[in-house]
């Protein structure tokens, strides 16, 4: 199989892509020939050493895949050879080939192709688990998205607008805020330019935003609990700005708001049967046309590094994916 290699930590430049042994599925696993593969922020930080997962290299990088079935594990019942399927992997996925643990394998539906099912798991995973369960986002709340021109962002959008929220789309160029806006969003705030917290209120009438979807962090995260409502949802999903920022404790108490950390990788592994409804909910809002993840580029397996370097320097809109 062919696949993509980092054999020291540092930039995407450092990768390389070579051939490897076909790989053979342990009890528990899954053998999928991939068709595609997503690409996310994570793997970004992963080559660099610098996220939470820190394999050691030689390691081939990427998350989330989809394809076709090649072979089970004796203890795997629920999918079969040539079943189509997407998964996530942790690490693996930017391969011809890669091995999944059974439990993170799902079908997929028939009208979902091979490169959107690759730009599903992650992102509209996190964002379901972050709206549902840790944010009780409700109809007529008032839901504010930075970030939102990105992967998880742009779905924290659709996402939104199917549960009946109003959403306010926040992003630092014109192209991603017109996106958002085509893909639901109610309201726009480039964050580029002027009080990020005064713009807020502005839309919500003074009041603030009752969830707010913070995949950014840094400085704008800062600002997040200046503008969020009474008994507001702050929602902790990542840090692409770099910098995490510190929560003042005492905002907490004199707006009744609560920060809400959200581990969507953490969620699945301790309740699997929970992130499976989810996703039945999601696919059959698929079905129904009612979301579609926007993948505005692919790249081939050898362009793997520029597909990264992209992703780092937020020249990406929605998802891309690779394709072996």
């Amino acid at each position: 199989m062919r696949a993509v290699v980092c054999k020291s930590l540092g930039p995407p430049d450092n990768l390389v892509v070579e051939e490897q042994d076909d790989l053979t599925p342990k009890a528990n696993e899954v053998c999928i020939k991939v068709h595609a593969c997503g690409v996310n922020f994570p793997d970004t930080l992963i080559v660099e050493g610098k996220y939470q997962l820190r394999p050691e290299p030689p390691f081939i990088p990427g998350a989330e895949v989809a394809g076709e079935v090649l072979s089970v594990g004796e203890k795997v019942r629920h999918v079969r050879p040539g079943d189509r399927v997407t998964a996530l992997v942790q690490v693996g996925g930017f391969a011809d080939q890669a091995c999944a643990a059974g439990e993170a394998v799902m079908p997929i539906p028939n009208e979902m192709n091979y490169t959107q099912a690759s730009a599903f798991p992650l992102v509209y995973g996190t964002v379901m688990h972050a709206l549902r369960q840790r944010g009780a986002l409700q109809a007529g709340e008032t839901l504010l998205v930075l970030g939102a021109g990105g992967g998880v962002g742009l779905a924290a959008v659709q996402l939104g607008k199917i549960m009946g929220a109003k959403v306010i789309a926040a992003a630092g160029t014109q192209e991603k805020l017109s996106l958002a806006k085509h893909y639901g969003a109610d309201e726009a705030i480039n964050y580029s330019y002027g009080s990020f917290k005064d713009n807020v209120k502005k839309l919500t009438n003074g009041q603030g935003a009752d969830v707010i979807f913070d995949p950014v962090g840094g400085d704008l995260g800062q600002e997040c609990l200046s503008c969020i409502n009474w008994r507001g949802r702050y929602l902790v999903i990542g840090f692409a700005a770099g910098d995490i920022p510190h929560i003042a404790a005492n905002r907490l108490l004199l707006k009744g708001t609560a920060a809400v950390g959200v581990f969507w990788g953490a969620f699945v592994a301790r309740e699997p049967k929970v992130n499976f409804e989810n996703f039945e909910q999601l696919f059959e809002w698929f079905r129904e046309g009612k979301l579609r993840p926007h993948i505005s580029k692919t790249y081939p397996l050898e362009d793997a590094a520029q597909a990264l370097a992209d992703m780092r320097a937020r020249r990406v809109t929605g998802k891309v994916a690779l394709l072996p």
